[in-house]
């Protein structure tokens, strides 16, 4: 595989799950939260932590889909961005939300494996973004909402 490629699939992947020097990941911010906590509002209007999930796992879905030209739709949930959560808290329904931003994560992932490494420095189909910073810009993204739910657990716990 293209030295490239590999470096930005480690990126990514000390975003989402493997060990980071920085402090917890995205999947690590998550490990432990119940339906409950994940439930949390610390303000009527402001996002919990379920719908901050949902979030990463639609957005490394956008990217996905941009790396690969493909129209929308694809995506599990009906509508973009923000997924309002729960209607019910369940342990069962957080953990399907888990597992679907597991899913995007390994879906995004090979995407990117079969890249062609002459594509990292073109723009991307449909903007001026180019491959490469679209990568490392969801690993950023994945570590900034860390961040958020690791501020909210601490609210929550209070």
């Amino acid at each position: 595989m293209n030295r490239e490629i590999e470096l930005l699939l480690r990126i990514l992947d000390e975003a989402y799950e493997r060990q980071s020097w920085h402090g917890p990941n995205l999947r690590g911010s998550l490990r432990g939260v119940t339906a409950d906590k994940a439930a949390w509002r610390p303000a009527p209007d402001a996002h919990n932590i379920w719908e901050l999930a949902l979030h990463a796992a639609y957005w490394k879905y956008a990217v996905r889909r941009r790396l690969r030209g493909d129209k929308r739709a694809s995506f599990p949930l009906k509508g973009s961005n923000w997924f309002p959560r729960p209607e019910t808290v369940t342990e069962s329904a957080w953990r399907d939300d888990l597992q679907l931003l597991k899913d995007e994560h390994l879906k995004l992932r090979e995407a990117i494996a079969g890249l062609a490494p002459e594509l990292l420095d073109q723009p991307a189909p449909g903007g001026k973004i180019k491959y490469a910073r679209l990568i490392y810009g969801i690993a950023a993204h994945d570590i900034y909402h860390a961040g958020q739910i690791q501020l909210l657990k601490r609210l929550a716990g209070a």
